[in-house]
C-alpha cells in the first residue's frame, strides 16, 4: 500500500513538473519563426516594396506590397507557422503575374519584424496590415485576405470584424487548442493553452464569399478540422478538397490557382 501512495505521488510530482514546464515555454512549442530578411529583389522580385509597418503597440513589422493592375484586387497574405515571408516568394510573384496587388505580412519575430509571436500580437499585427491598405485607398471590395495555416486564425477573426471582398483560408483549424487536444489528450489543454485561437467562435461573422482548401492526407491540421469550420461558416461558402495530399499542398502553384479562379469568378476579371 505504501508503495502504490509513493508511485501516485512520485507521477503526480512529474506530471505537475511536466505541466509546468509546458504551460512556461509553450509558445516555444507552438511558434516556429525562423529571422531571414532579405530584400524581395535578392529573390528574383520585382515591383515590391519593403514597408516598415508600425504596429499600435509598438512593434515594427516588414510588410511587402506591391499594387494592382487597374481593377484588380490586393491580397492581404497571412502567412503559416514555419518560416517567413521570404519563403512564399514564389507564390507572391504568381499573385502578381494575376495582376493582383500584393501585402505580404511578415508576423512579429518572423523575418525581420520585432517582437515575439502570441495570438493577441498577431491579431494587431493582421489589422496594422489591414488598416495599411486601407490607408492607402483601397477599398474594402478590393481586399482579399488569404490565409494559410496559422494565418487563417487571425483571417478569420480580422475578416468577422471588418469587411473584406472575399475570404481564403487554406487549412484551417476549427481552433488551434482542438488540435493541441488531439496532440496531447493527456493535458488539461483548455486550461494551459494561452493562444487558442478559436476560429469557430467567429467563422459565423464572416459576410463575404469564402474559399476553404484542404488536402485529405494533412497530418499537421487534418481535414476534418477544416471542415468543421466550414460548417458553422454562413454563405456563400465554399469547400475545396486538395485531393490526396498534405500540408505541403499549400505551397503548390496547383493551390494558388485553384484560388485564383475562385478570385476571378467571386470579383470579375
Amino acid at each position: 500500500m505504501a508503495f502504490i501512495k509513493l508511485t501516485l505521488v512520485t507521477f503526480g510530482l512529474f506530471y505537475a513538473v511536466a505541466l509546468s514546464g509546458i504551460y512556461a515555454f509553450q509558445r516555444d512549442l507552438q511558434y516556429f519563426p525562423t529571422r531571414r530578411d532579405p530584400a524581395p529583389e535578392t529573390l528574383g522580385l520585382t515591383g515590391v516594396e519593403p514597408v516598415a509597418l508600425a504596429a499600435p503597440d509598438g512593434e515594427t513589422l516588414v510588410l511587402w506590397f506591391s499594387p494592382p493592375e487597374t481593377g484588380r484586387p490586393v491580397i492581404l497574405f497571412l502567412h503559416g507557422n514555419a518560416g517567413e515571408i521570404a519563403d512564399r516568394a514564389d507564390r507572391l510573384a504568381f499573385y502578381q503575374a494575376r495582376g493582383y496587388g500584393t501585402a505580404f505580412l511578415s508576423w512579429r519575430g518572423y523575418g525581420g519584424s520585432t517582437g515575439s509571436p502570441s495570438e493577441t500580437g498577431l491579431l494587431t499585427d493582421a489589422k496594422a496590415a489591414y488598416d495599411y491598405l486601407r490607408g492607402l485607398g483601397i477599398p474594402p471590395d478590393r481586399i482579399v485576405l488569404v490565409g494559410e495555416s496559422l494565418g487563417t486564425g487571425p483571417a478569420v477573426i480580422i475578416a468577422a470584424q471588418n469587411p473584406v471582398a472575399a475570404v481564403i483560408l487554406e487549412a484551417p483549424y476549427s481552433a488551434a487548442v482542438d488540435i493541441a487536444r488531439r496532440a496531447y489528450p493527456w493535458l488539461p489543454v483548455g486550461l494551459l493553452m494561452k493562444d487558442q485561437y478559436r476560429s469557430r467562435d467567429h467563422i459565423a461573422g464572416i459576410r463575404a464569399p469564402l474559399l476553404i482548401l484542404h488536402g485529405a492526407k494533412d497530418r499537421v491540421i487534418p481535414q476534418g478540422f477544416g471542415k468543421r469550420l466550414f460548417d458553422l461558416a454562413k454563405e456563400p461558402k465554399t469547400f475545396l478538397s486538395l485531393g490526396p495530399v498534405g500540408h505541403d499542398a499549400l505551397f503548390s502553384p496547383d493551390t494558388w490557382e485553384k484560388e485564383a479562379v475562385f478570385i476571378d469568378r467571386t470579383l470579375g476579371p
